[in-house]
C-alpha cells in the first residue's frame, strides 16, 4: 500500500500509470478535438499558479495556454506509453514514450516526468525532462507512430 503524507488521498493511489496516461490523453483530446478555449482547458487540468519545468523551461499558466494554440493546428495526433509510475504522498514519478503525429512528421519523446496533484486530479506542479527522436519505421515501437495507431 503506498505511503501517504498527511493522509492525503490522491487519484493515483491505486493505478499510477493509468491516471498519468488518462490525464494527459484527455487533456490532449480536449486541445486537439473540443473548440473550448485552450485557457478554460488549462484551467480545467491545472491549479492554479501552477509551474511545470519542462527540460529547463518554467511555463505557466499563459505560457502553456499560448503554447497550445499551434499544438492544436499542427498535431494531428499522439499516444503516450507508460513504462513505469510511482507513488510518493501527492507526488507522481513517471516514465513514459510520447508518440506525436503532426502536419510536419512525427516525432517520438522519452519523458521523465515527476509531478504534484491535487486530491481533485489537477496538477499542482511539474518537473519533466524529455528526450525526442527520430521516428523509426523499422522500430516496432515507433511503427504504431509511423501508421498512425
Amino acid at each position: 500500500m503506498p505511503h501517504f503524507q498527511n493522509d492525503l488521498q490522491v487519484p493515483f493511489q491505486d493505478d499510477p500509470k493509468r491516471f498519468i496516461a488518462d490525464f494527459y490523453t484527455s487533456f490532449t483530446e480536449e486541445i486537439l478535438h473540443s473548440g473550448d478555449d485552450p485557457g478554460a482547458i488549462v484551467d480545467r487540468f491545472h491549479e492554479p499558479g501552477f509551474v511545470q519545468v519542462a527540460d529547463g523551461n518554467v511555463i505557466d499558466r499563459e505560457k502553456l495556454t499560448a503554447h497550445l494554440r499551434p499544438v492544436r493546428k499542427n498535431v494531428l495526433a499522439s499516444r503516450m506509453e507508460v513504462h513505469d509510475a510511482l507513488v510518493d504522498g501527492d507526488l507522481l514519478a513517471a516514465r513514459y514514450t510520447l508518440h506525436v503525429t503532426g502536419r510536419k512528421g512525427d516525432t517520438v519523446s522519452d519523458v521523465h516526468f515527476f509531478g504534484r496533484f491535487a486530491p481533485d486530479g489537477r496538477m499542482r506542479e511539474a518537473h519533466v525532462l524529455s528526450r525526442t527522436r527520430r521516428v523509426d519505421a523499422a522500430d516496432p515501437a515507433d511503427a504504431a507512430t509511423v501508421d498512425g495507431g
